[in-house]
């Protein structure tokens, strides 16, 4: 089975979805959805991804699968998975949230959030400003901290998986407003080992 995702642009995606002929899935946050999204979207956001929840998601819509996230990178990793996963109509939405909203196309806007992005310059700045700061004042062991935190941006820019921002992605302020995903989750069915 070939894995090259196909994509289309936000204005294509639109009015398929709009005419019924697909599913507009958004992969980011509960947060990220909240204070924007495409209209008519449906978060199931990448970390509890399955094809259980894409059908859940689907209803009776037999229709491609058109996935975005803010940029297209969650997307096309999800759309990825999907197709691993046996899902062959999945197809990423060029440009993801950003693009779409760029277009001129309707969005649902909710409340301002801080980005995931932002949350991890946040987070790694203060760490290494802490580590720095402990290892000066306290002791030079603490500067570990600051090559802790240097190694893992190393790792995120090279592998394109950042821990801090799983970890993020998890906390209370970036999972509110994650209700309709409950449904989801009932929905998927229990497996027995």
């Amino acid at each position: 089975m070939s894995t090259q995702i196909t994509t289309i642009v936000p204005a294509e995606a639109a009015a398929v979805v709009s005419s019924g002929g697909g599913t507009l899935m958004d992969v980011r946050t509960p947060a990220e959805f909240r204070e924007i999204h495409a209209s008519g979207a449906q978060l199931v956001p990448l970390d509890i991804l399955s094809r259980q929840a894409v059908e859940t998601v689907r209803g009776a819509n037999s229709g491609p699968l058109y996935v975005l996230c803010a940029s297209g990178i969650r997307a096309t990793k999800a759309a990825e998975k999907l197709r691993r996963d046996g899902l062959n109509d999945v197809m990423v939405v060029e440009g993801g949230t950003n693009a779409w909203v760029a277009a001129g196309l309707p969005v649902v806007r909710g409340r301002k959030t801080i980005s995931i992005e932002r949350q991890v310059r946040i987070g790694a700045g203060t760490l290494v400003v802490i580590g720095t700061g402990l290892g000066w004042f306290v002791h030079p062991a603490f500067f570990i901290l600051s090559a802790f935190v240097g190694a893992g941006l190393v790792f995120a820019g090279v592998t394109d998986i950042c821990g801090m921002a799983i970890v993020l992605a998890k906390a209370p302020w970036n999972r509110s407003g994650q209700e309709p995903l409950i449904a989801i989750k009932a929905a998927a069915p229990i497996r027995q080992p």
